[in-house]
């Protein structure tokens, strides 16, 4: 039958053609996956906390710093904030910041020492992020820390959820 030729060609074409294809669709796809499994595999630097709930996630000599969810919980909805500019230097336990909300305005202080070196901009326009997510897209300022040893004297998730408790008592 004539029939059997064009079958056996059109699967020729078919296998140059598609299979190909689909390995290089695929091959993103992969990509991302291991990646995914990578980054789930590495483990993570937790944030540390200052006393008056602002965090650093620390990772070498940058911090990212913002106010910890707690502290966004009790503020309420947050409404403005006042972003310091690239290059201002930031000093443990001095305003850097300020967090205005429904309820109250707020100094944000320091955790740690150092010069900002990004700010958060989507936060000008959008400082309800903050209230959405204070300690990941709602951060403040990435610093390069002067001094590495000031995150040694930040609390560990544990040490600060034990201060939370002592001090709502």
């Amino acid at each position: 039958t004539t029939r059997g030729p064009l079958v056996a060609m059109l699967r020729s074409a078919i296998s140059r053609v598609a299979v190909p294809a689909a390995r290089r669709l695929a091959a993103p796809r992969a990509a991302a996956a291991q990646a995914r499994f990578i980054s789930m595999s590495m483990p993570r630097f937790a944030p540390k906390y200052a006393k008056s709930h602002e965090y650093a996630d620390i990772s070498g000599d940058i911090a990212t710093v913002g106010i910890s969810d707690h502290a966004q919980g009790a503020l309420g909805d947050i409404v403005f904030i006042e972003l310091p500019e690239v290059g201002s230097k930031m000093e443990v336990g001095e305003s850097f910041s300020a967090v205005e909300s429904v309820k109250a305005a707020s100094d944000v202080y320091g955790p740690v020492s150092g010069e900002i070196i990004e700010v958060n901009d989507k936060l000008g326009d959008e400082p309800d992020t903050i209230n959405k997510e204070a300690e990941t897209g709602g951060w403040i300022v990435k610093v390069k820390m002067s001094n590495p040893a000031d995150g040694d004297k930040l609390l560990d998730a544990g040490a600060y959820a034990k201060h939370l408790e002592e001090s709502d008592h």
